[in-house]
């Protein structure tokens, strides 16, 4: 049957938007694609006044951005600006039980992005959960005095800092339980060491002091890997003889060694027992030219944090890698 009321109804007919509403409406769905806070109609959800965290003009919003859940965001967001050298970016959202909802930080040029825990929601900090689940990698001018700062500032201290071919990195955990590697590049590193001892400062009659690190060349032994088929009893042994201490590697069963120059790995799990050398080389591409001419053999290069690496093997069957460092 007919619906009698068909008559009474008005046809549908597309309406173009008010546009002051469209270019609103995009603004604030281009904001929530972004992760960026909106506070549009903040005082009328909330009943008061809200400033919103603005971006400064020159920083470009990351693809990928960590947002961490704190158990006390206020004293967060000034541990990592005592620490971190962090600078606060707007005002944080204050929720009506007085919880912070959001708030960010600019480190570099990277944007941190952290709230109270909402255990109702999921969201807890590491503590809670009982131990991290992931670390957070921060590039800082001097490693040494940010796991100093951090440890005075009731940070724990997870492994010192050492140099590593990649630059010399420490790791301390925040008394919010958050994991952070720290690590200044050795480029920076040298640059730092150069302007605080400027040449021609001592005179004749002052002790020099120890001598510099010979600065690295072509050709240098970059890194140490040895294979064994039980890396505990590798550990044991090492740790016994040369007083070794570790920390898990990046790959399974492997384990890096605090302390050695050069810097050495243990990889358990392996059916050869050698010592592998990783050289370093200027121009990875035109030593990987060499290898092959010379009869030895290259797998293709890969992009590691640390730079570019090649497995390979001489023209004698031995095993070694070449490793082209990246640019700080």
């Amino acid at each position: 049957m007919t619906d009698p009321l068909d008559a009474l109804r008005e046809p549908i007919v597309p309406v173009d938007p008010d546009p002051a509403f469209a270019a609103e409406l995009r603004a604030r769905l281009e904001r929530a694609l972004l992760g960026q806070p909106d506070n549009t109609e903040a005082s009328d959800r909330r009943g008061d006044v809200m400033t919103a965290p603005t971006a400064p003009v020159n920083v470009r919003e990351p693809t990928l951005t960590p947002y961490l859940a704190v158990d006390d965001a206020r004293r967060a967001l000034d541990w990592y600006v005592a620490v971190f050298g962090a600078e606060r970016r707007g005002e944080p959202y204050i929720m009506d039980d007085d919880r912070i909802g959001h708030a960010e930080l600019l480190i570099g040029g990277s944007v941190l992005m952290l709230a109270d825990e909402y255990p109702e929601l999921g969201l807890i900090g590491p503590n809670a959960r009982g131990g991290v689940s992931q670390s957070l990698h921060l590039l800082v001018p001097d490693v040494d005095a940010t796991v100093e700062r951090a440890v005075a500032e009731g940070g724990r201290l997870e492994r010192a800092p050492d140099d590593q071919p990649y630059g010399r990195t420490g790791t301390i955990t925040d008394p919010f339980g958050h994991r952070w590697m720290v690590q200044t590049p050795p480029a920076q590193q040298a640059a730092a060491a150069e302007q605080a001892e400027p040449a021609g400062q001592a005179g004749p009659a002052e002790p020099a002091g120890p001598a510099a690190p010979p600065t690295p060349k072509h050709g240098d032994i970059g890194y140490l890997t040895i294979t064994v088929p039980d890396a505990e009893r590798a550990k044991e042994f090492y740790g016994a003889v040369l007083g070794w201490r570790y920390s898990p590697g990046r790959v399974a069963d492997g384990w890096q060694v605090e302390g050695p120059n050069p810097s050495v790995g243990l990889w358990g799990g392996q059916e050869r027992v050698e010592v592998q050398l990783c050289y370093r080389v200027d121009d990875l591409d035109a030593a990987l030219e060499q290898v092959r001419a010379r009869g030895g053999e290259a797998e293709e290069p890969t992009s590691q944090p640390y730079g570019r690496l090649v497995e390979c093997v001489d023209n004698q069957g031995a095993r070694f890698q070449l490793w082209q460092p990246g640019e700080s």
